[in-house]
């Protein structure tokens, strides 16, 4: 099972409005593993940052300026993430801005299907909590100390480890898949322990027992376990 943990940054708010990503960010997971796989793009908006947006990630005009455009990445980007889910958080948003530019430059959209939102995995398991990144950082003890400000990669980063949290850890199946054939099958059933059918002989000799039965019997009142047989 193949997933991409996947954040980007922009110059604001609406694509309609003229605003545009200006960063994309994203990691692999199979299996619920990260492989060491990602991806990361730096992009030309083709517009002025707003002071506001700039504050929030510090990718200014100067820097951006000579990063390549959506359209000469775009199928870059569409290759790496290929059929896999993606696990976004506050999916509605990056959606919003990965379509606009896919539609921009003629290429086909992505279905909301595809999004996995963290934020409303978070808010179903922890009702009434934060369900910011950072929050949940602090939930499940992920170190984000290098978060200054947002940045595309590094947000994949702490939100693969945040998402793996949500479903359980690292191995929601316990390691019983086929981690070395990731298209064999998974074992999804949980393992039912039962009584054993024939219960196991005492380990205790009869000298033991006569012993401790001895030495009960001096306590009195006093052994419990005594007044309960």
């Amino acid at each position: 099972m193949r997933e991409i943990v996947l954040d980007t940054e922009t110059t604001g708010f609406e694509p309609s409005e003229g605003d545009r990503i200006v960063e994309i960010g994203a990691v692999e997971l199979v299996n619920h593993m990260p492989t060491g796989r990602t991806y990361h793009q730096y992009i030309n908006p083709e517009r002025a940052m707003p002071a506001e947006a700039f504050a929030v990630h510090g990718l200014g005009d100067d820097f951006l300026r000579d990063k390549p455009v959506f359209k000469s990445v775009a199928r870059a980007f569409l290759d790496f993430i290929g059929e896999a889910q993606l696990i976004i958080h506050n999916a509605a948003f990056d959606m919003k801005f990965l379509n606009a530019e896919l539609d921009w430059v003629g290429l086909p959209k992505l279905p909301m299907s595809r999004a996995t939102d963290t934020v409303a995995m978070a808010r179903q398991k922890f009702p009434g909590a934060p369900a910011s990144l950072d929050a949940l950082c602090r939930r499940f003890g992920v170190d984000n100390s290098g978060r200054e400000k947002h940045g595309a990669l590094l947000d994949s980063e702490l939100l693969a480890e945040v998402y793996l949290e949500l479903i359980g850890g690292r191995q929601p199946d316990f390691g019983l898949s086929t981690a070395a054939n990731p298209s064999g099958p998974r074992v999804t059933q949980a393992t039912r322990v039962g009584p054993r059918p024939t219960p196991l002989p005492p380990r205790l000799t009869e000298e033991e027992a006569a012993a401790h039965q001895a030495f009960t019997a001096k306590m009195g009142e006093a052994a419990l376990w005594l007044k309960r047989q």
